[in-house]
């Protein structure tokens, strides 16, 4: 199953890489757009709950990877205000031959 990082700004300026089993965020989470917080938060929730759904429909189980990277995302953002700004700067596909047709 493919999987994939996404880096984000949070509002202080820190940058943090979050991890997902699945290609879905890029559905989810569009590369230079600017969220509040609040939405950011959601967007994530959705996105890793999709995902965590595959791995369980290929596998048989939850992927506990999306829940850590989703308490992360929860933690940081209720440091923030809901309206502050979090910065998508990248979505890290897996590399072509880790990711097989």
């Amino acid at each position: 199953m493919p999987e994939m990082t996404f880096t984000v700004r949070w509002p202080d300026g820190r940058v943090a890489e979050h991890y997902s089993p699945s290609l879905v965020v890029h559905d989810h989470l569009d590369v230079g757009a600017t969220y509040p917080v609040a939405e950011f938060r959601d967007r994530s929730a959705r996105a890793l709950g999709i995902a965590s759904d595959r791995v369980r429909a290929r596998f048989g189980f939850a992927c506990t990877s999306a829940a850590a990277s989703l308490a992360g995302i929860d933690e940081l953002a209720a440091s923030y205000p809901a309206d502050a700004a979090v910065t998508v700067l990248r979505l890290h596909p897996p590399l072509p031959e880790e990711n097989p047709s």
